[in-house]
């Protein structure tokens, strides 16, 4: 995590990735976490599923609406999400990342 991004708390992530796809587009694995409040900024076309194992985690968009997920639920975080994500609890989840890049352009002769 980014100390330029936290607003409160010391969460301390740590993660588990178990698989990232050969084209490193795709990635999933286990995530956990303190307490603590933080700006994330998804790129456009980054989207995260998301099931909580444990915990509760409180989700506020760049329009202040915020959503609350507690353990036993599944979320989507959709790409170009700007906002706040507050551990309100120790949070664990296991997580699937499609980061999807742009094809790089090659210049013909």
């Amino acid at each position: 995590m980014r100390s330029d991004r936290l607003l409160e708390g010391s969460p301390s992530p740590v993660a588990w990735n178990g698989y990232t796809d050969p084209t490193a587009q795709f990635f999933a694995g286990q995530w956990k976490a303190g307490p603590g409040r933080w700006r994330v900024v998804y790129g456009p076309h980054e989207e995260e599923f998301c099931v909580l194992v444990e915990g509760e985690v409180e989700l506020t968009d760049s329009a202040g609406v915020a959503r609350r997920f507690k353990a036993g639920d599944a979320f989507v975080v959709p790409g170009g999400f700007e906002g706040i994500w507050h551990n309100l609890t120790p949070v664990r989840k296991h997580y699937a990342i499609m980061d999807l890049q742009p094809p790089t352009r090659t210049e013909s002769s």
